[in-house]
């Protein structure tokens, strides 16, 4: 049992003694010890502003625990199945001592060159009670099944299920009797030991590795990339807008114990009382990799929202001179991750993966 959880020395001076950012969209200065503004005008500089953005979603996901990660985690192969292109193993891996999360694990087929090392995806689920299957393209809607398209592609790609989700229902109770406070940050941990189990693989090269999510999905990919820097280009879909214009400010949908209850029952369900917000979210990313899919019509999630996250965020990367690492196409859409923005950011994973 998790008795107790630990911020990592490396995310900053720790939340009792994070500053409260009141404006979030201006992400070029950060609070020193005094309260007194100090403009960001290095990356070294911005290193105090993101250390911040850590620590104040710590304070409302709950803080990162520490995890022996000296080995990969163990897992076990329940099934193996053969398809033209790749097989696809159902395994549950280890993650915390009273945990197994079941995932599905794709690995392309080789026809000779059997030595070379492939990129890696981590493919996260958008919400649906069959979990990771719809990634696999076992769900009732087109345009979800990235794990497998991406293994055509040459990608060894993981998809675990979610808490509440699929084989893992009985894990969203559990997590909270075992210490969490957010089931968000259950998901980060699980993804987390993910990239570690990806980059133990024989087929993986450990330095390309990539996170691709919609929906639900969408915003785990932001979450676990900001925490994990091994995640060299992320891809969100349907995954977020600033606090503000989701839902017209009202914070119900992120309250309920498979998001941030903490959003409630500290913080009132108020945008302007959250300690962070997706500006910080997307910026924390740089100046890795960043696609945004971002569809015109999306009823979850405002499309002047993200804009208003992609425009606060670009001064950080171009801080890095990475611009062209943050991408955003808006598509003629709804909920959904078409056909033709979801290839886009294929080539866009290409890129930074296939080097």
């Amino acid at each position: 049992m998790i008795a107790l959880f630990v911020f990592l020395a490396t995310l900053g001076q720790g939340a009792d003694h994070t500053p409260f950012y009141a404006d979030k969209a201006d992400l070029l200065y950060y609070l020193d010890e005094s309260n007194s503004r100090v403009v960001v005008e290095t990356p070294e500089a911005w290193t105090h502003r993101r250390n911040h953005i850590l620590d104040n979603m710590q304070m409302v996901m709950g803080p990162l625990p520490e995890m022996d990660r000296s080995m990969p985690p163990a897992y076990d192969v329940i099934e193996e199945e053969v398809f033209p292109q790749y097989r696809r193993q159902t395994i549950h891996y280890t993650v915390d001592g009273w945990d197994k999360v079941p995932a599905f694990l794709f690995l392309p087929t080789r026809d000779g060159d059997e030595e070379r090392l492939l990129p890696a995806a981590l493919c996260l689920h958008p919400t649906s009670p069959i979990g990771k299957r719809v990634v696999a393209g076992e769900g009732e809607r087109a345009n979800r099944n990235y794990a497998v398209e991406l293994a055509e592609r040459g990608y060894v790609t993981l998809a675990p299920d979610y808490p509440g989700f699929g084989d893992y229902v009985d894990a969203r109770k559990r997590l909270y009797n075992e210490g969490y406070v957010s089931c968000t940050m259950k998901g980060i941990v699980n993804h987390i030991r993910a990239i570690d189990l990806l980059q133990s693989l024989p087929q993986v090269d450990p330095e390309r590795v990539g996170c691709i999510g919609h929906s639900l999905g969408g915003h785990n990919t932001l979450f676990v990339s900001v925490f994990d820097s091994r995640v060299k280009v992320a891809v969100t879909s349907c995954g977020f807008t600033t606090f503000a214009k989701y839902m017209d400010g009202d914070l119900t949908g992120w309250t309920h114990d498979g998001y941030m209850p903490r959003i409630d029952s500290v913080y009132d369900k108020d945008p302007a009382r959250m300690p962070f917000d997706f500006t910080e979210v997307v910026a924390a990313i740089a100046p890795r990799a960043l696609f945004i899919c971002a569809p015109v019509n999306d009823h979850n999630f405002e499309v002047s929202g993200v804009k208003d996250a992609v425009n606060a965020a670009r001064p950080v990367f171009e801080l890095f001179g990475a611009q062209e690492n943050l991408r955003a196409a808006y598509p003629d859409a709804e909920h959904d991750f078409p056909t033709e923005t979801r290839h886009a950011a294929y080539a866009f994973m290409d890129v930074i993966l296939k080097k």
